[in-house]
């Protein structure tokens, strides 16, 4: 029996106590060993109805009353025959219903992926869908939940095949040339401004990867900034609960502290960090090395500042954020107004502060002057989201994006540096090079839709869905 020809039996609930609970079965015998565990069902059962049956052990007496439904390939989610047993939620009563179907030698437990993976191989998703079922079952936020639905649903197999239906005709139209020149002759005539089109329409699509990765993982915002700014009292604020120490005395924050909060959609991880002084205590430095390595691994770095900072010392505390985006405030406005008065040099103009990276380029403040907020008071903390989620995102909807990978940006950069070969082997070299440039970005896209993939490539990639799914 090969693998793909056995019937594959797991859980498709998590084994805990709930509700209910749904044991799937898929493969050629999957109705017949349905039936062992539910004899009351019809021999020849109706697709798609679902029958109340009773759940009988090996000797016939009742488990379980529940619900039998029969799905007849190739119109179901795999391609085969699946029978979905829907008992009620005990995790013990699940594990002798699954023992039960293990009973027969026909049937094996599935792996990791599985029942996924053979939706994919008999033709009925594309690995994109494949890839967005498991992004759906991992989505922690509003925007990764639609995101993934709308992978699921097929919108960046849509553009995949956009770009790839056109470079298989290209491929098709110079091996024409090659192999028939006298039937194919011209074809290849404007094949270097097709190449140009297609290489910009595969570079932008790559460049989504930045957008699916915060759709997916979630962006990290750390609030950041000299000691006793108010760091702490706004990261409390932003998360909805006092989650940090608050105190007057300078340097309470030691180590950093996290918390996961969802933006307009956006799933976000907020850090407050140690605050930034010269000669703090021996565990305090240790807290301002950690803010230092955080600073360099976040999306955007948020500069709590307190009131009468002057410009040139917001340009200092920009500056230890190095290349990281940087969102300058000031924090603690609900301090006396004579305090609030020194803020004048800071607020003058909406001037860029620079970053102390060398190579880096300026980081622009928000224009009009950086906004004061308040963690006591709440003062400025909505505009404060709506600045970060801007930062973070720009215009449109999270929800909206393709949910371009790093798998499927390292495939969509192959293709387009071999379309660019193609560009210029279109110029200079033989229709044979560019023919052959041609065909490698077709192989490299082909990763990414699953109509060139090697199995290696699939096991990784099934690997990381539940047993069951």
């Amino acid at each position: 029996m090969t693998p793909e020809s056995a019937t594959i039996v797991a859980l498709a609930t998590a084994p805990a106590l709930g509700a209910v609970g749904i044991l799937r079965v898929s493969g050629p015998a999957a109705l017949d060993v349905g039936r062992r565990l539910a004899p009351g069902v019809p021999a020849s059962p109706t697709p798609r109805h679902a029958y109340l049956a009773s759940f009988v052990d090996a000797a016939g007496a009742v488990l379980d009353e529940g619900l039998f439904l029969y799905f007849q390939g190739p119109r179901s989610f795999t391609g085969e025959d699946v029978v979905e047993l829907q008992a009620h939620g005990s995790p013990r009563l699940l594990r002798l219903l699954l023992a039960r179907t293990l009973e027969d030698e026909r049937v094996r437990p599935a792996l990791p992926g599985e029942f996924t993976r053979r939706a994919f191989l008999n033709g009925r998703i594309d690995l994109t869908r494949a890839e967005a079922v498991a992004d759906l079952v991992a989505a922690d936020s509003e925007a990764a939940v639609r995101a993934a639905a709308a992978g699921l649903s097929g919108a960046l197999a849509e553009r995949i095949h956009a770009l790839e239906a056109p470079l298989r005709e290209l491929h098709a139209d110079l091996e024409g040339v090659l192999n028939f020149p006298d039937e194919a002759e011209g074809a290849d005539a404007d094949a270097g401004p097709r190449v140009t089109e297609l290489r910009l329409a595969a570079e932008a699509l790559r460049a989504e990867v930045g957008r699916g990765r915060l759709v997916r993982q979630g962006a990290r915002v750390a609030l950041y900034g000299p000691v006793n700014a108010g760091k702490s009292t706004l990261f409390n604020r932003l998360v909805g609960e006092a989650r940090a120490l608050v105190d007057a005395e300078p340097g309470t924050t030691r180590d950093a502290l996290e918390a996961r909060v969802e933006w307009d959609g956006l799933g976000v991880t907020l850090y407050d960090t140690a605050g930034l002084r010269e000669a703090p205590g021996r565990v305090e430095a240790l807290g301002i090395a950690r803010t230092k390595e955080l600073l360099a691994a976040v999306d955007l770095a948020v500069l709590v500042l307190p009131p009468g900072t002057s410009r040139e010392e917001a340009a200092s505390w920009t500056g230890e954020a190095g290349a990281t985006p940087v969102l300058a405030v000031t924090g603690k406005c609900d301090v006396l107004p004579e305090a609030r008065r020194q803020q004048a040099p800071l607020d003058d103009d909406a001037g860029a502060v620079p970053s102390s990276r060398g190579d880096a380029a300026p980081t622009a403040l928000p224009s009009p002057a950086p906004p004061r907020v308040s963690g006591l008071t709440g003062e400025g903390v909505e505009a404060l989201r709506t600045s970060v989620h801007t930062r973070l995102w720009g215009g449109g909807t999270p929800s909206a994006v393709a949910l371009v990978s790093e798998r499927h940006a390292d495939a969509l950069r192959r293709t387009a540096e071999a379309l660019g070969r193609a560009e210029d082997a279109s110029r200079v070299s033989t229709l044979e090079v560019l023919s052959g440039e041609v065909g490698l970005a077709l192989e490299a896209l082909g990763e990414v839709s699953g109509t060139s993939v090697s199995d290696a490539l699939l096991d990784t990639l099934f690997q990381r869905f539940c047993i069951g799914k």
